[in-house]
């Protein structure tokens, strides 16, 4: 079976956004709605490790959730009191987000496209990037967020944790250690280590940069 193409794959995120709920659209298709609750949870806790256990209505902490899907992350984090930017490709998606408001702003983009006035203290994508196809898309999405985080910022970039790339069905490429730690590396980021989902046997987990120049 063959990658979806570039049309294709947009058409069939636009299509699970509009089929789906809320958390299954976005999250693993094989848990019900109940475990991908249980599973979004866990994931916020390590993305607020991450991000830090601070919140300031005076100086807000610039975020930004690339690919937000229908916006679940951008949502929760913008409740903490952050300042959040949301976006995605899909059209559907983002008419969930608007619909749904809750404090973030969402932008239709994609992630190598993104282009903002400001730099940000955390960028952060959750499941996303393997679900780019094309490795030079996958390639270029990755440097545009590491130029988005500010100096001394965090990057956290969804994948699994071991070497080498793998491919599962026709819409997922997982890249590994070995692509994400060098490359973030010529963007200027250090490396400060992977945060493990440990969820019911999932693979993935963070990779967590700090930009240091």
């Amino acid at each position: 079976m063959g990658l979806l193409s570039a049309e294709e794959n947009a058409a069939y995120w636009n299509a699970r956004h509009q089929r789906e709920g809320d958390l299954r659209s976005g999250g693993d298709m094989s848990f019900d709605e109940p475990t991908n609750r249980m599973f979004y949870i866990l994931r916020l806790s390590l993305l607020l490790d991450i991000v830090g256990h601070q919140s300031d209505p005076v100086a807000p902490l610039f975020l930004l959730d690339a690919g937000c899907g229908k916006g679940w992350f951008s949502r929760e984090l913008a409740r903490f009191g952050h300042q959040v930017d949301g976006i995605d490709a899909s059209e559907s998606a983002l008419a969930y987000c608007r619909e749904r408001g809750g404090g973030a702003r969402y932008f239709q983009s994609s992630l190598s496209g993104w282009r903002s006035p400001w730099l940000y203290d955390v960028v952060l994508s959750v499941d996303v990037l393997f679900h780019i196809l094309d490795d030079d898309e996958w390639e270029r999405s990755v440097r545009n967020l590491a130029s988005l985080v500010r100096l001394r910022g965090r990057l956290a970039l969804a994948d699994w944790g071991e070497d080498g790339d793998r491919t599962y069905g026709n819409y997922q490429v997982v890249r590994g250690r070995n692509r994400y730690v060098p490359l973030a590396r010529e963007c200027g980021l250090r490396f400060d280590g992977w945060r493990p989902y440990a969820f019911r046997g999932n693979p993935n987990g963070f990779y967590v940069f700090t930009r240091t120049g």
